[in-house]
């Protein structure tokens, strides 16, 4: 079983929801990447997204793209991503999900690159340009070596695409919740909330909300219509401002009022 999946069963036997931070490897200097790996960990994380910095980002607002050019500047590359993770590995318990871009991907080598992710120890990747009609580039590699292919949906997905999607993954369903890129977001429609309730309905995997969810209140409202979140810019932010204190109350929040009894 993979470790997303044992992940959400022992959530699911908890009443829990699941908070999945993201952060941009490399911001900060690549050797931080164990230290905050750890400190994700330790404050509550179920699964932690590590971002890979690409100079095209276009799922990304402007404060994962900062954090994406520190990173550039700092000379990261998606080989030393993975190198480093390896190394990270041993201390690390909770599901690794490496997000990046086909271009890397390709550059790298698909073959490559499943082969050098597993043996790092990622349970999952992340894809935003790869459509589901082109999937059989990567999904056969990462199925032999049992690496989970996390795939997302929108608000302009048709609903029988959200099924047909929920039924290709054994992870999670990421749950676009705005419409654009990354980044904070004041507050959220009515449309939204009816939205995450019906793919909840639909899916036949854990049902996560991402993009733009920066604060408790969002965290809590959210996730009584899903599974969990997954919180991007707000814990970059964090991390460039070594605002731990702050980063623990929004993950705490999560894990003291969002549990389902």
């Amino acid at each position: 079983m993979n470790r997303i999946e044992k992940t959400f069963i022992e959530l699911k036997e908890k009443n829990r929801k699941a908070f999945v931070p993201y952060l941009m490897a490399g911001d900060g200097g690549l050797g931080s990447l164990n230290e905050r790996l750890l400190i994700l960990e330790n404050l509550g994380a179920a699964a932690i997204e590590v971002g890979i910095p690409f100079s095209d980002p276009v799922a990304d607002g402007p404060v994962i793209q900062q954090a994406g050019i520190r990173s550039l500047k700092n000379g990261t590359s998606l080989r030393t991503v993975i190198d480093e993770i390896k190394k990270a590995r041993t201390k690390i318990s909770v599901p690794l999900l490496l997000m990046t871009y086909l271009n890397p991907v390709f550059s790298y080598g698909i073959e490559q690159f499943v082969n050098d992710i597993q043996e790092a120890g990622i349970d999952g990747c992340i894809i935003p340009d790869l459509p589901i009609e082109e999937e059989d580039l990567i999904v056969p590699f990462l199925n032999e070596v049992n690496i989970e292919l996390i795939r997302l949906v929108t608000m302009s997905t048709p609903l029988e695409r959200i099924s047909m999607i929920s039924k290709l993954g054994k992870g999670f369903l990421y749950t676009v919740t705005v419409k654009g890129i990354t980044g904070e977001r004041k507050e959220y429609g009515i449309e939204l909330k009816s939205f995450l309730k019906t793919v909840n309905e639909i899916s036949s995997i854990p049902v996560l909300a991402g993009f733009g969810i920066s604060n408790e209140e969002q965290i809590k409202e959210l996730s009584s219509y899903c599974d969990g979140v997954v919180v991007g810019s707000k814990i970059v932010e964090l991390f460039e401002k070594n605002d731990l204190e702050a980063m623990k109350r929004l993950i705490s929040v999560l894990q003291e009022d969002l549990s389902i009894s």
